[in-house]
């Protein structure tokens, strides 16, 4: 037997090596409840040295008293504390960890099994949520998981299942006039941060994470912890953004550290007004995210270099940076439209 049973006040303990790291905790008897008893306390022990073996012959894992009561939302917590420790903890980040523990987090973790999360995955599938969606929150339950077993915590990971995101590329973007016409239905306090995402495409996370500490000068900076990506940027203030800074500067509260602000608040969710102003405006469906979209497509445009345009917006490759550079059926049409003048005035040039 590779472990040893010893008096410890009342009752008898047992330890064990799992994995080449010592193992205590209580001896029991077959109820479950502590005991004095040293041959009960023989059994015990014996019963966690043959699970130890089955576990390295490729049986069922090993589960220690501890690691049995963990639920999901204390490894949600950890995965939080991690990413702090690591300052990937950005507003996005932290939202999908709040989900994942929201929807797994009062299940003990050694319950967790590949059909549950199957089972999971087509419930949001059945309420018509995106696979690109699902999947951040499935990502941060593997994760969480992940995490535990490298720190000992728990013996093993389920298998989690990663959904194909293929033709997940939306289409949408938003035009300056169509722009202007939802700002035209939002509460007064949602038009300029929602000018701000147009002219800059940065993400709704990274604009409500703005405090006037983060004001320097004529330029605005994005600290690291609050941009997806992990790094820090930097957006001079020029033209539209000027006017735009002007004005919060009129609305600031000295009680809000928030450059945008609701009621001296950051700004959180607000599905429901911008889908009333999409809808009220002629382009119901659109998303916050087709801003993003749009300021890409609108730099290239203005024939703003590649590199300069992904350093404003956060993009770190060229590759998703060109998923935002979308061509519209407009621009098709405008296309041929040119073809045709073209020709024509070739055609004209000839017969002259």
């Amino acid at each position: 037997m590779r472990g040893s049973i010893y008096p410890r006040g009342k009752w008898f303990w047992c330890a064990y090596y799992r994995n080449g790291k010592l193992t205590r905790e209580a001896c029991k008897d077959k109820h479950g409840a502590n005991t004095a008893d040293a041959k009960t306390s023989e059994k015990f022990l014996q019963a966690r040295i043959d699970a130890l073996t089955t576990e390295k012959g490729g049986g069922p894992a090993f589960v220690t008293r501890a690691a049995s009561k963990l639920t999901v939302g204390e490894l949600a917590d950890a995965l939080k504390a991690d990413y702090e420790l690591r300052s990937k903890n950005s507003v996005q980040n932290l939202s999908h960890i709040a989900r994942m523990k929201a929807d797994f987090g009062d299940y003990l973790a050694v319950a967790i099994t590949p059909e549950k999360v199957d089972a999971y995955i087509e419930r949001r599938l059945a309420a018509n949520d995106r696979p690109a969606s699902i999947n951040r929150t499935t990502q941060l339950l593997s994760q969480a998981f992940g995490l535990a077993v490298r720190r000992g915590t728990l013996a093993k990971a389920p298998f989690v299942r990663h959904l194909s995101e293929a033709g997940n590329a939306r289409q949408g973007f938003l035009g300056e006039k169509e722009v202007e016409a939802v700002i035209a239905h939002l509460p007064a306090d949602l038009r300029d941060f929602t000018r701000f995402a147009f002219l800059t495409g940065w993400r709704k996370g990274e604009i409500a994470s703005l405090t006037w500490a983060d004001l320097d000068g004529a330029t605005i900076r994005l600290r690291g912890e609050h941009s997806k990506n992990g790094e820090s940027r930097v957006v001079p203030l020029a033209g539209e953004l000027t006017k735009l800074m002007d004005r919060r500067k009129k609305a600031r509260r000295m009680d809000s550290p928030f450059i945008f602000h609701r009621d001296g608040a950051a700004v959180a969710e607000f599905r429901k007004s911008w889908a009333s102003a999409t809808k009220k405006a002629g382009c119901a469906g659109a998303l916050f995210h087709d801003l993003r979209r749009s300021a890409a497509r609108r730099m290239l445009r203005a024939n703003v270099a590649q590199a300069v345009a992904m350093k404003i917006t956060g993009h770190k490759t060229a590759s998703m940076f060109q998923r935002y550079a979308i061509v519209a059926e407009s621009d098709l049409a405008q296309a041929l439209e040119q073809t045709q003048a073209y020709k024509e005035t070739a055609r004209v040039a000839v017969m002259r």
